[in-house]
């Protein structure tokens, strides 16, 4: 008999399990860069990671750090070395509207640049695909991939401005028709707009963007300012802590939550130059903590002073909580009391936890008293 429901289940589930199996295969392996860093087309040289990582050293120097002693030699090694992880050069608002032999050099001088591949992860921002402006949109990324002769490597194009999920699925053809190999050109989805939090029928748009993305959709990336701007917030008030902008990324959460789809927060346009560097690296720091305390790791950087709160945050949150963390997944996987009845969903997020620091270096593997690869199989 319980053969006979045994079956009767599976038989009943079939399309339902295979529906979940496709639909949320749980979190995206590999590195996630800790920020992206925007610089319009127009803005990008030869040198670039080198010398944000030059001006964000000199910044420090002058000001002194915005940050605890400990942290300086992890800072400014990291500033030496790998100042900026995830590169997007902007053809979007950063870039303006440009008569098209404009556009078209930067395209291709961008193309030059990025083939070098400088950064471990990178791509380009290209404009939204709202009727006045797709036909440039389109111009832009052929132009590109034409220059570089294919896709390199971590590279990905952000779709600002989304309205909907037919928008969504116009990319996915549109990746289709310029792509080399099949499924090799992917997207992230910049949520910017109130539409794709809350459509015309009540429902999230966010969820549905995500699953017409066909498989190629990396990220959803929070637009602080044109979010808050279009939901009516004075200027003075637009910020990534504004309840407007919880209540988006919440939304962004849920919908992404297990389908391999990473979340990046967005920026802070409080830039720390002149008199106010020390203000606005106390609130970049305060913000970028708060987003990682929420479950978002990863953030948009517009200014090279603004990279040493970037990496001094995200290394004073792993190595605050990486003992505790430690000790706990060593209890759970040994079967021993730590104080804690951790069970394995919270035994994955202690190990995610882990990976994470071990991949923006805030820990080495020495730290762990069990070998690295053992978080991967968790």
């Amino acid at each position: 008999m319980l053969e006979e429901i045994y079956d009767q289940l599976d038989a009943r589930l079939a399309t339902a399990d295979a529906d979940l199996a496709a639909r949320y295969p749980g979190d995206r392996p590999g590195r996630q860069p800790v920020h992206t860093v925007y610089v319009p087309a127009d803005r990008v040289t030869a040198d670039l990671p080198a010398a944000w990582g030059g001006l964000a050293l000199a910044a420090l120097d002058e000001h002194g750090l915005p940050y605890a002693p400990d942290l300086d030699g992890l800072v400014r090694a990291k500033l030496a070395d790998e100042p900026i992880e995830d590169l997007r050069i902007d053809f979007e608002d950063g870039y303006g509207r440009r008569d098209d032999a404009q556009e078209d050099a930067h395209a291709r001088a961008a193309a030059k640049f990025l083939a070098e591949g400088t950064t471990p992860f990178s791509g380009i921002r290209i404009k939204c695909l709202e009727a006045d402006l797709r036909r440039r949109a389109v111009r832009t990324l052929k132009i590109l991939l034409d220059e570089m002769g294919g896709v390199p490597a971590g590279f990905v194009v952000t779709l600002p401005k989304v309205t909907s999920v037919a928008q969504v699925e116009a990319m996915v053809a549109l990746c289709a028709a310029l792509e080399s190999t099949p499924g090799e050109l992917r997207f992230e989805i910049q949520i910017e707009t109130p539409q794709s939090i809350l459509g015309p029928d009540g429902t999230a748009l966010v969820a549905p963007m995500i699953h017409a993305s066909a498989g190629r959709c990396t990220a959803l990336h929070y637009g602080t300012y044109d979010y808050s701007a279009s939901c009516g917030i004075a200027a003075a008030y637009q910020a990534m802590d504004h309840p407007a902008a919880d209540h988006a990324k919440a939304v962004m959460q849920a919908a992404a939550a297990l389908t391999g789809v990473r979340l990046s927060d967005g920026s802070t346009n409080v830039m720390p130059v002149g008199d106010r560097t020390r203000d606005a690296w106390a609130l970049h720091s305060r913000l970028v903590r708060r987003s990682l305390e929420r479950g978002f790791y990863q953030g948009w950087d517009l200014h090279p002073a603004q990279l040493p709160t970037r990496f001094a945050a995200n290394y004073a949150f792993y190595r605050e909580g990486a003992d505790e963390a430690v000790t706990r997944l060593d209890a759970y996987l040994n079967r021993t009391e730590s104080g804690f009845l951790d069970e394995p969903a919270t035994a994955r997020a202690l190990a995610s936890y882990l990976r994470r620091a071990l991949d923006c270096g805030a820990l080495d593997p020495s730290d762990l008293p069990f070998p690295s690869t053992t978080l991967e199989a968790l």
